[in-house]
């Protein structure tokens, strides 16, 4: 089994990463870091470029969540995949018999989540597997 995060560098991801690390090491099982971001499109001249350039924003990003976890002794898996967010962390919650699926959220209401379709909204929908929502910290 695993834990399975969904990071961004975003405030609520970074807030989730804790939580997340924190609960890995004390269930001794790996933190799986998701990153997923789909190309705008998968033809032209530009699609290659689109999704190299999201494959490096995503294994920058996760860098320093892979930082984080070293620190606190938790083994990490990295997964960047071009998919929509909720895509890639259902998909890597499968592959990894995730025990959870952990992301933070934004702030935003429920009826602006439904509207705009927010990961955790979506998530909280889609999964058969439990989705811990972490909202940002209160500034």
């Amino acid at each position: 089994m695993s834990i399975v995060l969904g990071y961004d560098e975003s405030p609520g991801a970074r807030r989730a990463l804790d939580l997340a690390v924190d609960l890995a090491a004390r269930l001794e099982e790996p933190l799986v870091l998701v990153f997923g971001a789909a190309p705008p499109g998968t033809v032209g001249e530009e699609a290659g470029a689109h999704a190299q350039a999201l494959a490096e924003i995503g294994g920058t990003a996760v860098g320093h969540a892979v930082e984080v976890a070293d620190a606190a002794g938790v083994r990490t898996v990295v997964e960047v995949l071009p998919a929509k967010p909720v895509d890639a962390l259902l998909d890597a919650a499968d592959r990894h018999d995730a025990r959870v699926i952990v992301v933070g959220t934004y702030g935003e209401t429920p009826l602006r989540g439904a509207i705009l379709g927010s990961v955790p909204h979506k998530l909280l929908h889609l999964s058969a597997r439990p989705v811990l929502c972490v909202p940002a910290e209160q500034e």
